[in-house]
């Protein structure tokens, strides 16, 4: 965090901040690795259960769940860690998590069991980051070749 001058209080407190988001991130590595071991685990335990080495659907959704969990983490962690360099909460990946998390619902989503207000609500959720996560990392990109074709 740059230091403001004449704000030694702010400062320090920054620097609690600093230190908070790296306990977040060892606690996230943490996370992580649990989760793989979670994982391994599950895998495991479905192998060595008669009849061996066959999922179910069931067992195939909670092993997609798992490994899905596993990869948020993963995404929430590079997030810490870009806040921790750059000082910035990157929008654009904080959209690309939140879609992967809503994603990851549908697929484990037992669809006999919930209402069908849920469902489209859940679709909603899925448009609305789609459309955002599109006009965060594509519109610029276009606004800015027609900038640029203007010009010349």
């Amino acid at each position: 965090m740059e230091k403001i001058a004449n704000e030694p209080i702010i400062n320090k407190l920054g620097q609690v901040v600093h230190y908070a988001v790296r306990g977040l991130a060892v606690l996230m590595t943490l996370v992580i690795l649990w989760g793989v071991i979670d994982v391994g685990l599950i895998l495991y335990q479905e192998i060595v259960t008669p009849p061996y080495g066959l999922l179910s659907s069931g067992d195939i959704l909670t092993l997609f769940g798992s490994f899905l969990a596993v990869l948020i983490a993963i995404e929430i962690f590079q997030n810490i860690t870009i806040y921790l360099k750059e000082e910035v909460i990157h929008v654009q990946i904080v959209i690309a998590t939140a879609l992967m998390a809503i994603s990851r619902k549908i697929i484990v989503l037992d669809f006999k069991e919930v209402d069908a207000e849920y469902v489209w609500a859940s679709a909603a959720v899925i448009l609305a980051l789609g459309v955002t996560y599109w006009l965060i990392a594509f519109q610029p990109k276009v606004l800015a070749i027609d900038l640029n074709n203007r010009a010349t």
